[in-house]
């Protein structure tokens, strides 16, 4: 290695670190932005106040009760997918995957529609859309360990499309059966996904389910990247495949159901982000994580932003997420390979 290759390695960690500042205070800029925007607009110096304590009773409420949760429910959202798809794209080696590849997001779906089928409270649908979420990626896992003299991802992932296709029906055999003039407009709003009922209650469940689910994908980042290299090569590396892809389906599956339950269903996000921050951070696990994480937080929050500002009626999340999504893949796909990678 001649010294100008080993002064740009040592000024990678230095570069990282000045991009994930940068994208921080971005992230707090497009926050401070969306206190601002709504039916009830709010200057800089009405939020500045509320903040401090000195504002004006119908700015404390619009920015304490309505505002900040559903901004800090998009961050959390949009960051914990985005690093989700990031996890399962690095660990399956293919930037097609996203976070409901292993049926997470149908089974979460399946779980909340059940819950509102049975007329539940809203915390109990949101349980259940936990629940149902850990679950079909339990029963992949069982499934796929039973299939003997196949691949592991192959097999993964074809019994994460099986499983999610029977959740998909089982969800559209309820909504057949669902009162047509209460419970189905709230499980096509689910499904479509939306953060306008959210409130602090909501969030403050989520948040350590997804600290628990980021915090092992952080350190094992090493090993996620040896992973990527093929299994072969990670068990020449002292790394257990085995052990380690199960940590990370766990893990990612923890905070793609923790997303799904409070945000209903929002396509895009973890297939879509996890690109952009490549192109920014390069494939290194390590600086791609926290990157993906705080790009797709501000993406979840412009697009949440947009979905409450746009029309009189909010339109749905995974409306907007497909609109602005579909395109940009589909220039993803025209730019080729390199641009994945």
């Amino acid at each position: 290695m001649d010294r100008g290759q080993s002064a740009e390695l040592s000024m990678r960690p230095l570069r990282s670190l000045s991009l994930t500042g940068a994208l921080t205070l971005a992230l707090a800029a497009l926050s401070f932005g969306a206190l601002m925007i709504g039916p009830y607009a709010l200057s800089p110096a009405e939020i500045v106040a509320s903040l401090f304590g000195q504002g004006a009773e119908q700015a404390d409420i619009v920015i304490w009760n309505i505002r900040l949760p559903r901004i800090f429910a998009a961050l959390l959202v949009g960051g914990a997918l985005a690093a989700a798809g990031a996890s399962y794209q690095a660990l399956f080696r293919n930037p097609l995957v996203s976070p409901d590849i292993l049926g997470v997001s149908a089974g979460a779906g399946l779980g909340a529609v059940i819950g509102i089928f049975l007329s539940l409270p809203v915390a109990a649908i949101q349980l259940a859309a936990f629940l149902g979420g850990l679950g079909a990626v339990a029963l992949v896992m069982l499934v796929a360990a039973s299939i003997r003299n196949t691949d592991r991802t192959l097999s993964l992932v074809l019994t994460g499309i099986v499983i999610g296709a029977l959740a998909g029906a089982a969800t559209s055999l309820l909504k057949v059966l669902a009162d047509p003039y209460d419970q189905l407009p709230a499980i096509t709003f689910w499904l479509l996904g939306s953060l306008a009922t959210i409130t602090s209650d909501d969030v403050w469940p989520v948040i350590p389910a997804v600290a628990i689910g980021l915090v092992p994908l952080f350190l094992l980042r090493w090993r996620i990247n040896v992973l990527s290299l093929g299994d072969e090569e990670a068990r020449s590396l002292g790394v257990d495949a085995a052990r380690t892809r199960l940590i990370v389906i766990v893990a990612a599956t923890l905070v793609t159901a923790s997303a799904t339950a409070i945000a209903g269903v929002v396509g895009w996000v973890g297939l879509v982000i996890p690109h952009i921050a490549r192109m920014l951070t390069g494939p290194g696990f390590g600086r791609l994580l926290p990157v993906s994480f705080i790009i797709g937080a501000g993406y979840m929050l412009i697009v949440d932003t947009l979905a409450r500002t746009i029309a009189a009626t909010e339109v749905p999340l995974g409306i907007l997420t497909a609109i602005i999504g579909a395109p940009f893949f589909v220039w993803l796909l025209a730019r080729g390979r390199s641009g994945w990678t």
